[in-house]
């Protein structure tokens, strides 16, 4: 599968940005997507995932009440709503899959074997 993220972009503290991830490839309904971010000069973290049929949504604690993730697997693409930003959210924005047949969401980075290219979210104070 291949994956594009975008949607990314410089925005003020307190304002929002919507990001996408298409999928292309193997049957997107199958699997789960997660959202992972990269600061400068920190590792990877997990931000948020979604199982294959939108039930079941984790997200970080640092992330949760201002981010939605939702999918619509009719256009094959997940979507990150975020809100409230600040500063702290600046990263590069990564989608991942995890392989056909592992339907459920996952917080971990292992647990994902497609990944997307990026995308730059800059939260200016």
């Amino acid at each position: 599968v291949q994956l594009q993220a975008s949607g990314g972009g410089l925005v003020q503290a307190g304002g929002s940005l919507r990001l996408s991830c298409s999928a292309s490839g193997r049957s997107f309904s199958t699997y789960a997507v997660g959202w992972f971010r990269q600061a400068p000069g920190k590792e990877r973290e997990f931000v948020s995932a979604i199982n294959y049929n939108s039930v079941t949504t984790y997200y970080s604690e640092s992330v949760k009440g201002r981010f939605t993730i939702s999918r619509d697997n009719t256009k094959n693409t997940v979507y990150l709503q975020m809100n409230s930003l600040t500063p702290d959210d600046t990263a590069v924005y990564y989608c991942a899959a995890r392989p056909p047949g592992y339907s459920s969401a996952s917080y971990y980075s292992n647990s994902y074997d497609s990944w997307g290219q990026g995308t730059l979210v800059t939260v200016s104070s």
